[in-house]
């Protein structure tokens, strides 16, 4: 479970039936509609930023580089919330991006 943090695992493990339930869910709007898996993860970090909810930009982060999302398309992404949030929220945004993706892939701005 590499990557998944821990509070995560405690749920899954103290309430399986809880966590497969939310994880089901998960899987479910994802085949809901046409979008691909790259699309929908951009979606889901622009949802994260715009709600605030760094832990799951966090994920959201990981998740995208695993579907082929670039460094620089997340970047975009959290940028054109800027109009919408502000400048603190996308900056909390963006340096979670930069957390995850620069160690992976060094400084390359639009990979």
């Amino acid at each position: 479970m590499s990557g998944i943090p821990k509070r995560y695992q405690e749920l899954m493990s103290r309430f399986p039936e809880v966590g497969n339930a939310y994880e089901a869910l998960g899987n479910a709007v994802h085949a809901a509609g046409p979008l691909d898996e790259r699309t929908r993860a951009l979606v889901k970090i622009a949802v994260s930023t715009g709600a605030r909810l760094d832990g799951a930009v966090h994920s959201h982060v990981r998740k995208a580089r695993k579907s082929g999302v670039t460094y620089g398309e997340m970047v975009h992404v959290v940028l054109l919330s800027l109009p919408t949030i502000g400048f603190p929220a996308m900056m909390s945004a963006l340096k979670a991006v930069d957390e995850i993706m620069r160690p992976m892939d060094g400084d390359k701005e639009n990979q």
